[in-house]
């Protein structure tokens, strides 16, 4: 159970913003090729794809209780490089699943994921012409606590944390993002 809490704790930094603050104003991408904007309200169908998919792995994982514990990200440059690692992450462990029966289950939220992954990644990357931005410890330490649990974590537990903080990455993180500054 230790080792849940501490992964969740590094899961659950997606208190980006205050529960139930989710400003809907449409932002214009910040750079060419990042588009993160359009994520700032996700469609009931799927949302409704999204929900099948968890209560399809939550009958295949012995789902412990969710520990909600919340570290807050107050930089706005770095929330998304936070969601780019957590997010790949996710993929990393969806995409791993061995249970046959998950397959079709999993694979139009897995392509949804791919696509904001690779929107992400336009966004995180480095403008020619600009000097890199240093990670901040804060950021840095995050980074380092989720690499850790990669490797230290047993395959359940990670599917039980990604399981767990599905909802919560595609609705509260990636709307806050979505949103940039807007996000309080």
């Amino acid at each position: 159970v230790s080792s849940s809490v501490a992964l969740q704790t590094v899961l659950f930094w997606g208190s980006l913003t205050e529960p139930g603050a989710y400003p809907w104003v449409r932002l214009a991408p910040t750079r060419t090729g990042c588009h993160i904007g359009i994520f700032q309200s996700v469609s009931l169908w799927e949302l409704g794809v999204f929900k099948k998919a968890k209560d399809a792995l939550v009958s295949f994982l012995p789902v412990s209780p969710p520990y909600v514990l919340f570290l807050t990200y107050s930089q706005v440059q770095e929330r998304p490089r936070a969601l780019q690692a957590e997010l790949a992450l996710t993929l990393k462990v969806l995409e791993n699943m061995t249970d046959s029966a998950l397959v079709p289950i999993l694979d139009q939220p897995l392509h949804t994921l791919r696509h904001i992954h690779s929107q992400l990644q336009a966004c995180t990357q480095p403008q020619p012409t600009a000097e890199p931005r240093p990670v901040s410890r804060r950021l840095s330490r995050w980074l380092h606590r989720l690499q850790e649990a990669q490797r230290k974590e047993t395959p359940g537990c990670l599917e039980d944390s990604v399981t767990s903080n599905l909802f919560r990455l595609l609705i509260r993180d990636l709307k806050c993002v979505a949103s940039g500054d807007q996000c309080a």
